[in-house]
């Protein structure tokens, strides 16, 4: 099972025995070196912070909700139990930017294309 960036996953994260949403945030390999996926916890607690990124109203999921990029973490894909659905471009650009806002990625960005213009 190779899940896609952007996809929504019921995951068992082994939390209270439940099962959550996440948001995938993996770049797609057809034959990656470990089963882990990168993902984002999904959340109906919005805090209103930058670490957050309000979701649009999905039929996939059942109330608002926001992906939680602070929750950053790994997850071997075999617990991954069902796809729900997928998100928009325009909605994993602004998961994208929260991640480089929470991880301090910006600045290497910024020097990288300033260092080499053929970057990117």
């Amino acid at each position: 099972m190779n899940p896609k960036p952007g996809e929504v996953w019921l995951v068992d994260l082994g939390l209270a025995a439940k099962t959550r949403p996440i948001v995938i945030v993996s770049r797609y390999d057809t034959e990656p070196p470990r089963a882990l996926v990168l993902y984002i916890p999904v959340t109906t607690q919005n805090r209103g912070s930058a670490y957050e990124v309000e979701l649009p109203n999905l039929p996939f999921l059942r109330q608002g909700s926001v992906a939680n990029v602070q929750g950053l973490g790994s997850v071997p894909s075999v617990r991954l139990e069902r796809k729900l659905g997928e998100l928009s471009e325009e909605t994993m650009l602004e998961i994208k930017q929260a991640l480089m806002f929470a991880l301090d990625l910006g600045a290497i960005v910024e020097q990288d294309t300033t260092s080499n213009p053929d970057y990117m």
